[in-house]
């Protein structure tokens, strides 16, 4: 099951004690102090995989911690350094750190970022020793290393995002456009995850449908919506089942703007779809209004190789 939203636990190690101790020489019961520190604990650290479903591995186990330090021991011996640990993330995701809200994103592969840190060691009595303590009995306990929960939320990192109605064809459009195999139904919201593909390297996303008051939440509300936030580019669908095409459009680009202002500024082509559903005067009728509201307007149909063959070279002539 695809999961692009999920919230973990993780631990940094804790520093490990530091320790009494004391020198062993041939007729001297105790010599001089030689009590080492503890070792620090591990760090927790997050790393971007090109792996968008792996959060899927974390569904069943949710706490993670990295290893404490080792204590201190004889001859003023540190003990070992606590192992980090390395959580691995998709690229596009958003880490928000539940207790304090600080927020980092992961934009590129092989991206590795602090989450937590892990506890100091403790002192042991060799570090005491003085011209005034030369036989110190005091050591320090291993610092705990901070601890948290974390939402990770998955924005995608596409060149275009289908957006539109739910059931506006965008899954027949990214299957028959890439080698995808987006699933395809009769009815509203058979896409309830993204899909990809991929069109002469250009990588398009299909997102779930999107109704009005998504950006309040409804239907699938901002699932739909986060998805969008980092495509380059829209392929706004609008069906030609639609009988208002106007209408069907300013829904959707209404929402885009309720949830952030800043989706609607990216570059977007306006497509009619299910194209073969309508007369040639209908759909020529139907282009027109659309070109009113939007610069670039395309009809498309999955049984049209022809439209198929129009509209893949104009993407990828106009982003390669």
């Amino acid at each position: 099951m695809f999961i692009d939203e999920i919230t973990l636990h993780f631990k940094a190690g804790s520093g490990g004690d530091g320790v009494v101790r004391w020198r062993q020489e041939k007729g001297i019961e105790k010599g001089g102090p030689s009590g080492g520190n503890g070792g620090k604990g591990g760090d927790v650290y997050a790393l971007a995989v090109r792996d968008i479903g792996i959060l899927s591995a974390y569904k069943n186990e949710k706490r993670f911690e990295a290893k404490d330090g080792e204590a201190g021991s004889k001859a003023t011996r540190q003990g070992a350094e606590g192992t980090d640990l390395e959580v691995k993330l998709p690229v596009g995701s958003r880490i928000t750190n539940l207790e304090t809200g600080h927020t980092i994103e992961l934009l590129k592969e092989g991206q590795k970022e602090l989450l937590l840190k892990g506890g100091r060691g403790g002192l042991g009595n060799e570090h005491f020793k003085g011209s005034t303590n030369v036989r110190p009995q005091e050591s320090t306990l291993g610092e705990l290393g901070e601890e948290a929960e974390f939402k990770v939320e998955l924005l995608l990192i596409v060149d275009l995002g289908l957006i539109g109605f739910p059931n506006a064809g965008k899954s027949s459009m990214l299957n028959t456009l890439t080698a995808s195999r987006s699933k395809v139904g009769d009815f509203p919201f058979t896409t309830l995850e993204p899909s990809l593909g991929t069109l002469y390297g250009l990588i398009l996303a299909d997102i779930p449908g999107l109704i009005e008051g998504a950006a309040e939440g409804k239907g699938l509300g901002h699932k739909f919506l986060r998805h969008i936030e980092r495509t380059k580019a829209l392929i706004h669908c609008v069906s030609a089942e639609n009988e208002d095409v106007l209408e069907a459009y300013r829904v959707v680009r209404k929402e885009l703007g309720l949830y952030n202002k800043s989706i609607t500024e990216k570059p977007e082509i306006v497509v009619l779809t299910k194209a073969d559903l309508l007369s040639h005067g209908e759909r020529e009728g139907r282009l027109a209004l659309l070109k009113g509201v939007a610069k670039e307007v395309y009809p498309f149909s999955i049984i049209d190789d022809s439209l198929v063959k129009a509209f893949a070279e104009a993407l990828t002539k106009k982003f390669e």
